[in-house]
């Protein structure tokens, strides 16, 4: 079998709003299409995962960090939403050797990293993998950013951890095409968000050079700070990291829809 036939695709897909696919909303269809995509992902892939590598965009530190715990417990890291959400499970085995792995690809690009044994898995991954993987049985660990939020070190992460697709293990970045927590609900940022997220669907189809050079300046790009305010850019870096981890594969997006008046998007790298 070709190494192309066993290498796994990396993903970019948006994670909701809190626990927002398990309790009601209004309007109550608003997240149907986004669930009905993150189910529809397992069956999209050429071979099952053996492990999963997910980069979320609520895990920021000095230096790049990943789970190594053998169980890890669940963090709740949202607020104000009904209490049966905090009851929610996923209780997915961590895979320490994975970590190990991670942590020695980084090492070697030069990228400093620590394993961290007590951290247990946050919102912006057990969420979306309730539905993109419901059984839990695949073993799970998690790359947190660098607090410094630069695309380039993001990328160059990716770069490294590109032999992982070829080993059976997934690498999904959990976050937002657009996360501006103003501009949701107000009907004056559909454009806006459209705008950028036309630029950004470009972006990701482009050559692959020049898809890395356009992604490490994504600020230049159209409506890009209103989408993404200053400091604000977490819920895209994860995208950096797997178009990273890409190397020389296409990218497309893969699903978009408008959800509280903005268009949220998903894309795969193959």
């Amino acid at each position: 079998m070709s190494v192309r036939a066993t290498t796994l695709p990396t993903l970019f897909v948006p994670h909701g709003a809190g626990p927002c696919f398990f309790m009601d909303w209004n309007p109550p269809d608003a997240w149907n299409a986004m669930a009905a995509f993150l189910k529809s992902v397992a069956g999209s892939l050429p071979q099952p995962p053996r492990a999963i590598l997910m980069v979320s965009a609520h895990w920021l530190e000095p230096a790049f960090a990943v789970t190594a715990a053998r169980q890890p417990g669940l963090i709740y890291d949202y607020y104000g939403f009904p209490p049966h959400t905090y009851e929610l499970r996923y209780p997915a085995p961590g895979d320490p050797a994975l970590a190990a792995r991670v942590a020695g690809l980084l090492g070697a690009a030069g990228l400093p990293s620590r394993q961290d044994a007590e951290r247990g898995f946050d919102h912006g991954m057990f969420i979306p993998l309730k539905l993109m993987f419901p059984a839990a049985e695949i073993p799970v660990v998690q790359l947190s950013l660098r607090g410094d939020l630069d695309p380039q070190a993001h990328l160059d992460a990716g770069r490294a951890l590109a032999p992982l697709r070829g080993e059976g293990v997934l690498i999904v970045g959990s976050g937002m095409s657009f996360h501006n927590m103003r501009g949701y609900g107000d009907p004056h940022f559909g454009p806006v968000s459209e705008q950028f997220d036309q630029w950004l669907t470009a972006t990701v189809a482009a050559e692959p050079a020049q898809r890395a050079a356009l992604l490490a300046r994504w600020d230049a790009a159209p409506a890009a700070r209103l989408c993404h305010p200053p400091r604000a850019e977490e819920h895209l870096l994860p995208l950096m990291v797997v178009a990273g981890a890409a190397a020389d594969g296409s990218g497309r997006r893969v699903f978009s829809d408008r959800v509280l008046e903005t268009t949220l998007s998903a894309f795969r790298f193959d």
